[in-house]
């Protein structure tokens, strides 16, 4: 994510959430927080989502992740949340975690899918509404194991 891709981001965040992240927020993540790794999805030149974490030792932590509107439903999620996986363990990442709604359960149905267990809850978590966040981890072993594979193939 580039400085440039800020407005665009606020947009998604509007779409998606409904406590969006502004403007401000973002441009501190990109200059000033230095834990901070930002991923945009481009499809035919238009920013479709994008993706953060916050990678403090071995552990990434998403921040957000989200899809414009009319990209949802098209496995785009799936290969965004994989792409950030990837990130992370390139980075040195062992273990991933997030927060999810209760309500949200598409979300938690593709956070399992790519290794994600609920390992606890957070009472009224969302400012919004009250609404408890389901915490899931993944541990990155899997992705690493994968790249390894990956580079001995190449090799050959």
């Amino acid at each position: 994510m580039r400085l440039e891709d800020i407005e665009t981001i606020c947009e998604i965040e509007r779409e998606a959430f409904p406590t969006p992240w502004t403007s401000s927020a973002f441009h501190n993540e990109l200059t000033n927080n230095h834990f901070a790794h930002y991923l945009v999805m481009e499809l035919n030149g238009e920013i479709a989502g994008y993706a953060g974490m916050w990678l403090i030792m071995d552990e990434a932590h998403i921040t957000n992740i989200a899809l414009r509107t009319h990209f949802r439903g098209k496995k785009l999620g799936e290969r965004l949340l994989m792409q950030v996986q990837s990130a992370a363990v390139f980075l040195g990442a062992e273990r991933m975690t997030l927060e999810v709604r209760v309500s949200n359960v598409v979300a938690q149905r593709l956070y399992a899918k790519l290794g994600f267990i609920p390992a606890g809850l957070r009472k009224g978590y969302y400012t919004d509404n009250g609404e408890d966040a389901i915490i899931m981890w993944a541990h990155l072993a899997r992705i690493a194991e994968e790249g390894e594979r990956d580079t001995d193939a190449d090799k050959r």
